[in-house]
């Protein structure tokens, strides 16, 4: 089982950036995802979560509307649309995938993506 993330980069601060991780080895329909995100010294932190059929979201408050979090069963991946970036978002994201939406959230997820540096420039 793989998790391969993608799409990080260098993008001004206000920009927009589109990171995804697709899924291979095995089908996540029955897994919560969710991305988190690890800034230079700082701890990793939980970002967003998503149910398994998608309707339903959650969003820790520093990012609430100005990112979104989406998946794609049918290609097994997981997106996260992140909008009006600021420098303080800089950070290697990573995405998880668990069975548990509470062992997701609280970083315990049995599957991890290797993760892609998001980089917001002032």
């Amino acid at each position: 089982v793989q998790l391969q993330a993608s799409g990080g980069g260098l993008v001004q601060a206000g920009g927009s950036l589109r990171v995804a991780c697709a899924a291979s080895g095995r089908t996540f329909r029955s897994y919560y995802w969710g991305w988190f995100r690890q800034a230079p010294g700082k701890e990793r932190e939980f970002v967003a979560a998503i149910s398994l059929s998608g309707g339903i979201t959650w969003y820790v408050d520093s990012v609430k509307g100005r990112f979104t979090i989406s998946r794609d069963n049918a290609k097994n991946t997981v997106y996260l649309q992140m909008n009006a970036l600021k420098p303080e978002d800089t950070a290697v994201y990573y995405c998880a995938a668990d069975l548990s939406l509470a062992t997701l959230r609280s970083g315990g997820s049995e599957y991890w993506g290797q993760g892609t540096l998001v980089t917001v420039s002032s």
